[in-house]
């Protein structure tokens, strides 16, 4: 996760607490989703980041883990081709780790 996203979920959690976020992600890779899960979670483990140490404790879902919440016309217009090209199952379960 890039260190501006990293600033900007920091401050909406400052802005708004962190009980009532979770973050929407929609990497392509499984390791890439569950370093950024992690990074909201427990705090940036390559301690580059505004999130370096910082515990959030944030939810982090997948995209493809919500497939059932978004409008079925948009999910297949937006997003229905890539879980053709994905190993979606492999991104999910990283995710998940991370909501344990």
């Amino acid at each position: 996760m890039d260190l501006e996203n990293q600033a900007r979920i920091k401050g909406f959690c400052e802005q708004y607490g962190n009980e009532e976020l979770l973050v929407v992600l929609g990497g392509g890779e499984a390791e890439a989703s569950g370093l950024a899960a992690e990074t909201v979670s427990a705090g940036d483990p390559t301690f580059a980041g505004p999130l370096a140490g910082v515990s959030l404790g944030l939810k982090a879902y997948h995209m493809f883990e919500l497939k059932d919440e978004v409008d079925p016309a948009i999910y297949e217009a937006q997003i229905s081709m890539m879980e053709m090209v994905l190993d979606v199952d492999a991104i999910i379960s990283e995710v998940k780790t991370y909501r344990g």
